[in-house]
């Protein structure tokens, strides 16, 4: 197992953890452990670019480490009212249509390529960002928050959405011209 195959699979390690400081309430510690994952997130990919240490299985778990991370937060986090339901219903279907479309074009063509779409990694990046700041805020409700955060975290909710359905519908397009070939 190479480097960045490990911090993926540290990545996954650390959900069961930020989902029990979350569920517990310390969304501090929880903030802590998000920020890690993320920064594995993004130093897996770059060592695995930068040193050309791709891998069939890295290929597989990266995505799937960063949508057990989103789904995690978001169905956590919308339980606990810490962010709105339709947000996290809209990342949750977004994921799931992802997930069912592969498996639906591996199970026709026998075959996938998984290929992120840019618009997918602005899309992460915004979720990955609004996860942050709602546990930036739930760690820290008002006490000590620049009067400014709440409004833009509104605002952020919002982009978040609108990426969320932009690049949910991109990997449907994408999904049924694979099908045609």
């Amino acid at each position: 197992m190479n480097l960045p195959n490990a911090l993926t699979i540290l990545r996954i390690l650390l959900i069961p953890v930020f989902l029990h400081k979350v569920l517990n309430g310390e969304f501090l510690f929880a903030l802590v452990i998000y920020i890690v994952a993320a920064v594995t997130d993004g130093l897996d990919g770059f060592i695995a670019r930068f040193w050309s240490m791709q891998t069939r299985l890295g290929t597989f778990l990266d995505p799937m480490a960063d949508k057990l991370l989103v789904t995690t937060s978001f169905v956590s986090l919308a339980f606990l009212k810490v962010i709105p339901l339709w947000l996290a219903l809209m990342v949750i279907t977004r994921d799931v249509i992802i997930v069912s479309g592969s498996l639906v074009v591996y199970l026709m063509k026998h075959q996938l390529t998984v290929r992120p779409h840019p618009v997918s990694k602005v899309t992460t990046f915004f979720q990955f960002l609004y996860i942050l700041m709602a546990l930036f805020l739930a760690a820290d409700p008002g006490r000590g928050a620049p009067g400014f955060l709440p409004p833009l975290y509104g605002t952020l909710g919002a982009v978040t959405g609108l990426f969320t359905v932009v690049s949910g519908a991109i990997y449907i397009r994408f999904g049924l011209r694979s099908l045609e070939d």
